[in-house]
């Protein structure tokens, strides 16, 4: 499969080829961007979805790159509170135009997959101030 960007196939100097990792690593990015991501999943694991930090942004992300044409698959983790909905949508959008404006490449479409929901810890009292309480 090529890689491409169709208006810089080839130009004075040679050929121009971006490789599928640039692509999901933009992909990532653009979607940890998003108010509402609390992080990208690598899938289930044993039947918990793992949290992926910033070094692991293209693990929760899956590209399909033709000569011109890119097709997205986004794994994340919502933080609890946010419309799941509406923050798709929105990673939809900012997907769709990093990839576009970074490589020239045309995206078909950024399917999002949404694999938990983070919520937010209280911060944990400290041990001694337990202990008075129980005494």
């Amino acid at each position: 499969m090529s890689t491409l960007a169709a208006d810089y196939e080839k130009t004075d100097m040679g050929t121009i080829q971006i490789a599928p990792e640039v692509i999901e690593i933009i992909a990532g990015l653009a979607t940890i961007e998003v108010r509402g991501v609390a992080g990208m999943s690598g899938g289930f694991a044993g039947g918990i979805a793992e949290l992926l930090g910033r070094k692991n942004l293209s693990k929760g992300v899956k590209v399909e790159v033709g000569q011109r044409e890119a097709a997205v698959d986004v794994s994340i983790i919502v933080e609890y509170g946010n419309r799941i909905p509406e923050v798709a949508a929105n990673i939809q959008n900012n997907v769709k135009r990093s990839i576009e404006m970074m490589t020239g490449l045309h995206v078909v479409e950024v399917n999002v997959h949404i694999h938990d929901v983070h919520f937010k810890t209280a911060e944990k009292p400290e041990e001694d101030e337990i202990a008075i309480r129980v005494k």
